[in-house]
Formats: C-alpha cells, structure tokens, sequence
C-alpha cells in the first residue's frame, strides 16, 4: 500500500491557511517528497509523519515556492544524525541549484546524490518501487512525478511444474528471487502469471494541459494536478502564465480515466477552491479539493 500526504496546497506565496506545495508518500518503510516548499517541515510534523526515512526528494522545476523549504530540511536530517546518502532528482541544474542553498546548511553528516532529468521522460528505478519523470509545460523547464508500485501475478502451480520448477524452490522464486539449479538459471516468471495491476500516483503541477500529461497519468490510481485557478475569466491568464484552471485539470483527468483527481497548487486569491467543485464535478465527477494535510491511503485492487 501507499501512504499520500498532500502537505501543501498553495502557490506563489504561503498563506496563514494554506502552506506551499509538496506531496509526501509512503511504501514499505521508504519515503519520497515531490517539492519542498516553505513549511513543508512543519506540515510533516503535524500530519505526524517523519522525514529521516527519506529515499529521495523530486524537484518539478526551480521556482522559490517548489524549493524553499529544502535548506532548513536538510539541517533537520542532519541533526537527526542521518548517514544515509539522500538522493535528490530534477531538472537540468539541480546540482547547480541544490548546492548553492546550502550556503546556509554546508555540513552535512550524510552525503546528497544528484539525478539530473533530461530527455522527454526518465525512469528511476528504487527498492520495490519505480519513480517515473515527465516533462510539462510551464515558463521553466518542468517534470511531472509518477510513484508507480508493480504487482506481481499470482502463483501458478500448473505453470510451476510444466517448466519443472522443483517445489522446494516455489516460495524463493515468489519472492523474486533469481536461483541457479541444475546447470538452470530460474526466475519468478516460471512460477507466476500474468502482472496485476499495481498502485500508481501522478503528480504534476505548474503546467499547460499537454496531452502527454494524460498519457502518464493514465490509470493513475490518484492524480494530484495543479489547479491555479477556478473563477471565471481566468483562462488568458493561465496561458499567459504556463498554468491551468480546474477544468482543464478535469479534461486530463477524464481523458487519462482516473481513479480521482485532487486539485492542488491554487492562487493566492483563491480563497475557497471548493466553491466551484459543482461544476468542475461535470466534468470529471471524481474530484476533490485537495487541502494541506489530506491523506490517503492507496491499497492493491481486489482480483
């Protein structure tokens, strides 16, 4: 399963109600954070949760709202006496960027590994899990996040025994264990069927509505997407500004057939985003506000 945390909510600047973007996750005892805006400790600590087991931090772009917190992050896991080397993934010029906030947090008891993005799309494998980048559409160069957990299929005892798999090595190769016997190399596809479906996050904020938004988003168990704006009127401002409105949050979510859709990153003038979830609903009935601190978890479907 799949602990998300959707710690903060706003752009452009943090207000008394709501703190700046950042999406915390959860899989078996390994944690990723997608952006870390100012007061993204804070809202760690209230949703209770901890930053030491940290895996990796994913920047979408450079802006100060995606990347102020992380300074003050760092001096926190390293006063939690982390050793563990932290990776830190991103855009072109993350190593760039990274080192020259840590003006303020210079020594560190525990090394930072860069991963720098380019191309269109890169994936990142990790411990039983696989992070998918994307590239958007925003006045910066900008990457979408998918968490994506793989399911293995089922046992198949028939299929264990047509390629002569002896029993003794049955539970090994479920674990996924790769086995040398009898001059054979054996793997996990000898005994199992067919891959189930999994548990797939998408993340993806300060972007134009591209279609490749919807073809990486597609399936997605919960699709996290930025919602700068939901008043009438505001359309010639999210193209001017590389943005989208809660409708066109909505069109992507209906065309990547969603489980559902959590509205996130809202103006400053956006005081109370869940007046216009009737209309948004009209469109993609699957939909929710997303406020800071709201959190679910994502469990493999039932076959």
């Amino acid at each position: 399963m799949l602990d998300v945390c959707l710690l903060g909510t706003g752009g452009m600047m943090p207000l008394p109600y709501r703190k700046l973007t950042a999406c915390m996750t959860r899989f078996n005892g390994h944690d990723v954070l997608i952006d870390c805006g100012e007061g993204t400790q804070v809202a760690i600590k209230e949703r209770g949760w901890s930053v030491k087991p940290l895996d990796a931090i994913c920047f979408t772009h450079f802006h100060a709202d995606h990347i102020s917190g992380l300074p003050g992050l760092l001096l926190t896991l390293g006063n939690a006496e982390r050793t563990e080397p932290l990776l830190i993934i991103g855009p072109k010029g993350v190593e760039r960027v990274v080192q020259s906030l840590r003006i303020i947090a210079p020594d560190l008891p525990f090394e930072i590994e860069f991963l720098e993005l380019s191309g269109k799309t890169q994936v990142i494998p990790m411990d039983g899990y696989q992070i998918e980048a994307f590239r958007v559409q925003h006045n910066i160069v900008c990457y979408g996040y998918n968490i994506v957990i793989p399911r293995a299929g089922k046992f198949d005892p028939d299929k264990a025994r047509q390629n002569e798999i002896p029993m003794k090595y049955w539970s090994r190769l479920q674990k996924g264990e790769t086995l040398e016997a009898d001059g054979r190399v054996l793997t996990s596809d000898m005994i199992l069927g067919e891959a189930r479906k999994g548990i797939k996050l998408t993340y993806c904020t300060d972007t134009r509505p591209i279609p490749a938004i919807a073809e990486h988003a597609n399936g997605a168990d919960l699709f996290i997407c930025e919602g700068m704006y939901g008043e009438e009127g505001k359309e010639k401002k999210a193209k001017e500004y590389k943005h989208m409105t809660f409708y066109e949050a909505a069109r992507l979510a209906k065309q990547a057939d969603v489980g559902q859709l959590w509205l996130t990153h809202y103006s400053p003038s956006l005081v109370r985003p869940e007046e216009f979830m009737g209309k948004v609903r009209e469109i993609f009935p699957r939909t929710k506000a997303g406020k800071d601190g709201k959190t679910i978890t994502l469990d493999f479907s039932e076959e």
